[in-house]
């Protein structure tokens, strides 16, 4: 709450002169801790993230209580965190205060710049821009007109499909829209979206389109969007909007991809940067030149053949793109390296539009190394993969990764608007549009399973030679991750079990090969007299990419991005620096790096839960307290000096093993905000010499629960059961 926010409601005769003088204190107080900080050489203005010599610009300063004065000022925080890649969102810079005569220009990821403005309660507003690029991206602000920016913050910004649809603008009956000139579509076209994305009483609704220009894959390979006509102008903002679609006039018709925008009427048409509200992009068959509503099969045919054309021209990237999982269930397990496609998601009963037949999708997170392509891979509801030539809905490989892929910006690699270029308007020109899909597979074809190997075990599935009309078993189960659970038990990945109770922090995972590190800490359980301890923390980073730490918190899992928590309030999805992210619920976060290495942290019964997923090329280059992945368990427990545990049995030489693996102090990715982290972690030994669980626990025969518990810990895991 801001000091505004806190104060009380004014009566109507003291109103102006009131919030003047609240406005004049608010701007006093902020200028004499500014004039103190600096006259002390201590402000935050430039330096957020670090730490002084007298106070402390980073994050974990507030939970420490030892932020410089003017902390909040200058290392901002802005509400909405988060909007749609095509920008448009209205977000309120938090705590800091401006003047009415504030300029105030937001610049995003260092050189896209919008201007922004102060409201009645002097707080700074900015607009978020049209970003062809999706994760955070750094926000500075400056209040004099852009001759300086001293405020320092950050923007998520998210692709179209992944955004909530409360945040944007919705074509009622999209597939009218999309099919709108073909045999027996016509008639007029509705779209609505929430008032409060537009705060104007009336708008303008504008047609936007994208393309591609220049040669691919050369230097002069550029996407751009446009403005290209008006829908309507000065339109009550009533949230709706009906009208009947004519041919796009000439010229215009070469946009066949793009995006409806509503924003306020006093805006120019086709201003750039303003607040408003988009829809997702879409084919724009409703706008296509009186040649497509004449025949628009013919129309489509002659772009699928021109299409044809330019994909044999261009370099082939099958070759490098990851096989499928070969069924549902290994496809949903596989975390690291595949996700939910958003358009076909068997737990939101989504449609399918483009793959019928196809209960689930899943796209491969990362795109492929040299042309940015990606994987799509489709499942029937026998949880068998569906394939191109059994039928049209089967999985589809793209020349452009639907999610973009780093560096973002220039095509094939902008997030959404690559893939609909050259793999979803292809698909509607071929297939949807007119009954030539043959073309479109001959270059898309599904990618069976033949190479795919499951993580964990670095164990190929082996499957017999296929014939064109066969499908893989449905008997390649997914292979177990390492998993850290209970008090804590662990199973490495060549299933070797043990339990080890040390206090600490320690390493879990350890490659060399693919510079991965997961650490893990422990704390004692409460009310435990036997000394056992469980899992609170696991933080985890590869080569150069932001630490991620996930915590038991007061209220479910918290996430940190070094050292900074993360709000998964607005988004459940966040593409980080090296790592993404994916958190639908408080108690489950799933981690993802480009290596294919997946980490799953869930909440249960008060502790954390930890499987460790990982490809087969960390086969033989892994070490820590999860084992050597190698296929062989003999290896699995060797204490970091490189000696073998004598007898895994024997759990005092268990309690060595797990001690030796403690991370040094330089070496450790963990987040030290409260004095009981400090004195207990940081300021003491990682593995704590003075706490020693109880190795052996005597059973009394005289218990009364003795049987029962006897029979109840029996058969497979049962070590686990009374350890």
């Amino acid at each position: 709450m801001t000091l505004y926010e806190a104060a009380p409601k004014l009566n109507k005769r003291g109103d102006a002169l009131t919030l003047r003088m609240e406005r004049f204190t608010a701007l006093t107080f902020v200028l004499l801790a500014s004039c103190l900080c600096r006259t002390f050489g201590q402000t935050c203005e430039g330096k957020c993230g670090t730490k002084l010599d007298s106070c402390s610009c980073h994050p974990t300063c507030e939970s420490l209580q030892g932020c410089c004065t003017d902390y909040k000022e200058f290392c901002v925080d802005v509400r909405p965190y988060s909007g749609t890649i095509l920008g448009g969102t209205d977000l309120v810079v938090l705590n800091a205060s401006f003047n009415e005569s504030s300029q105030i220009v937001c610049r995003f990821n260092h050189d896209i710049t919008t201007v922004g403005y102060v409201d009645e309660r002097s707080r700074g507003h900015c607009i978020s821009p049209l970003l062809m690029e999706t994760g955070w991206v750094p926000l500075q602000i400056s209040s004099d007109n852009g001759t300086t920016f001293s405020r320092d913050g950050a923007w998520l910004s998210v692709h179209t499909g992944k955004l909530d649809n409360k945040l944007k603008a919705i074509l009622v009956n999209s597939t009218k829209w999309q099919y709108y000139g073909t045999p027996t579509v016509g008639g007029r076209l509705e779209m609505m979206w929430n008032t409060s994305l537009v705060r104007a009483e009336r708008v303008n609704v504008e047609l936007w389109g994208y393309r591609e220009t220049g040669d691919p894959y050369s230097d002069t390979w550029r996407g751009e969007w446009t403005y290209l006509y008006s829908l309507a102008k000065d339109q009550p903002n009533n949230g709706s909007f009906s009208f009947l679609p004519k041919p796009a006039e000439k010229g215009l018709s070469a946009w066949e991809v793009g995006s409806v925008r509503v924003s306020g009427s006093r805006h120019p048409d086709g201003a750039w940067n303003v607040e408003a509200a988009w829809t997702e992009d879409h084919a724009l068959a409703w706008h296509l030149e009186d040649a497509f509503r004449h025949n628009s099969a013919a129309w489509a045919l002659d772009k699928c053949l021109a299409w044809d054309r330019l994909e044999g021209e261009l370099p082939r990237f099958l070759g490098e793109i990851v096989d499928c999982p070969c069924t549902l269930a290994q496809a949903r397990a596989d975390t690291g390296r595949f996700h939910t496609d958003y358009g076909c998601d068997i737990d939101k009963g989504s449609v399918c539009t483009y793959h019928p037949g196809s209960v689930h999708c899943v796209r491969a997170i990362q795109a492929s190394p040299t042309y940015a392509a990606g994987q799509q891979c489709c499942y029937d509801s026998t949880g068998a993969q569906v394939l191109t030539a059994d039928s049209i809905g089967g999985s589809t490989p793209d020349r452009a990764h639907d999610w973009g892929s780093p560096p973002f910006r220039s095509p094939p690699r902008v997030p959404g608007q690559s893939h609909w270029v050259y793999d979803v308007l292809s698909f509607y020109y071929c297939c949807l549009w007119s009954d030539h899909c043959r073309y479109y597979f001959k270059h898309r074809p599904s990618s069976d399973c033949r190479r795919y190997r499951p993580p964990g075990s670095g164990e190929r599935i082996r499957i017999p030679p296929l014939l064109p009309f066969q499908r893989a078993p449905l008997t390649a189960l997914p292979a177990p991750p390492a998993v850290v659970f209970g008090d804590p038990h662990f199973i490495t990945f060549d299933g070797v079990s043990y339990s080890f109770n040390g206090k600490g922090e320690y390493t879990l995972v350890s490659s060399a090969k693919k510079q991965l590190t997961v650490q893990g800490r422990t704390e004692p359980v409460e009310g435990i007299k036997n000394n056992a301890t469980k899992m609170t923390a696991v933080a985890m980073k590869e080569a150069s990419s932001d630490v991620v730490e996930v915590r038991l918190g007061p209220n479910g899992l918290e996430v940190l991005r070094d050292q900074k928590g993360l709000s998964f309030a607005e988004q459940s999805w966040m593409d980080l620096q090296g790592v993404s992210v994916f958190s639908p619920t408080s108690t489950n976060v799933t981690v993802m790096f480009p290596s294919g290495a997946g980490v799953e942290v869930r909440l249960r019964a008060g502790t954390l839960t930890t499987s460790v997923l990982l490809p087969d090329a960390f086969a033989g280059d892994t070490l820590g307290l999860l084992g050597k992945m190698n296929g062989a368990a003999a290896d699995d427990l060797v204490l970091s000096d490189g000696q073998p545990v004598r007898n895994h049995s024997d759990p005092e030489d268990l309690f060595s093993f797990g001690a030796s693996w403690a991370v040094s102090h330089d070496a450790a990715l963990f987040t030290y905000d409260s004095q009981k982290l400090l004195d207990e972690y940081y300021n003491a030994p990682r593995h704590d010499p003075d706490f020693i669980p109880e190795f052996w626990i005597p059973e009394s025969p005289d218990d009364p629960l003795a049987n029962e518990a006897s029979q109840i810990c029996s058969g497979e895991g049962s070590r686990f059961c009374r350890s």
